[in-house]
């Protein structure tokens, strides 16, 4: 694995990197409160196969952390604009929380560009729309999306005690103990202590509320073959949301629900979810193309 830094989208952005140059590309896109590092279980084996690019999305860790652009048009750009920088035309794409928000974007808005699609525990924009107007289970679980829009307020309770926030979100939501070491959830808050990350990683949150994308954003489905994968006992996520998805997909969709993981399906079962990944993204189908 080696790790570099290149421009795109007017930002600097960090990313890890394993494969062979000349391999289809699989861009990597994670969630709240992560950076590239969920990634590592799924970088080594898939490296295997294709070249891996796991950035750290706009505002987290080692990326630049502009005061706007986190509304999921602009960070939809900022994956257009990541794989034409790698030097690509095109990119297997798979993203987990607010990396499979974007992912679901970017596959409505650059069908040309996206070969094949993985969402990890993260609902299509307009199926979580839908289900917060009719579901009072769903609207009690997201109640942190609400507290978010507060300002500063969130930023100083994540941070109280040494992040003792990130601790819990991951260990306290973890069907399967011992997902994470102790080594990990300090990676884990090194980088939500850089300097803005905090504040930047709410900003998804605030503008997912302030700016959301406009109904047209999907009205082309996705056409390229998507994989679903969903770890049941999601804490903030009901497994209702895998459901009725066809009419916003028009390729070939594949669902996979693992009943004893949660929100972090990839790390709990990486065994698991890379025994889903690996089968899906090499089986035949477009490939990445590379100038």
């Amino acid at each position: 694995m080696r790790h570099a830094f290149l421009e795109a989208n007017d930002l600097r952005f960090h990313y890890a990197e394993q494969g062979m140059p000349d391999a289809p590309l699989v861009l990597l896109l994670h969630g709240f409160p992560d950076f590239w590092y969920s990634w590592r279980h799924q970088i080594p084996v898939l490296g295997e196969h294709f070249r891996v690019v796991a950035p750290d999305l706009r505002g987290y860790h080692l990326t630049d952390k502009p005061a706007g652009g986190y509304d999921l048009l602009t960070l939809s750009d900022d994956v257009r604009e990541l794989i034409l920088a790698l030097g690509a035309r095109e990119a297997i794409v798979v993203g987990h929380d607010w990396g499979g928000a974007i992912a679901w974007v970017f596959a409505h808005r650059c069908p040309a560009m996206c070969t094949k699609l993985v969402i990890l525990n993260a609902p299509h924009p307009l199926r979580f729309a839908e289900e917060l107007r009719s579901n009072p289970q769903q609207l009690l679980k997201s109640w942190y999306i609400l507290f978010f829009q507060l300002p500063w307020l969130p930023e100083r309770l994540i941070e109280w005690n040494d992040y003792d926030f990130i601790e819990a979100a991951f260990r306290h939501a973890e069907v399967r103990p011992g997902s994470f070491s102790d080594a990990e959830i300090r990676r884990y808050k090194q980088a939500a202590a850089m300097p803005g990350a905090m504040t930047c990683a709410l900003q998804y949150y605030r503008s997912a509320l302030s700016a959301p994308p406009p109904p047209e954003t999907y009205n082309q489905p996705v056409a390229c073959p998507t994989l679903l994968i969903w770890g049941e006992r999601d804490f903030a996520l009901e497994t209702r949301l895998t459901r009725n998805l066809e009419r916003f997909v028009s390729g070939p969709l594949q669902v996979e629900r693992l009943p004893d993981c949660s929100h972090w399906v990839h790390q709990e079962d990486p065994t698991g979810v890379n025994q889903l990944l690996v089968p899906f993204l090499t089986q035949p189908g477009r490939q990445a193309i590379f100038d």
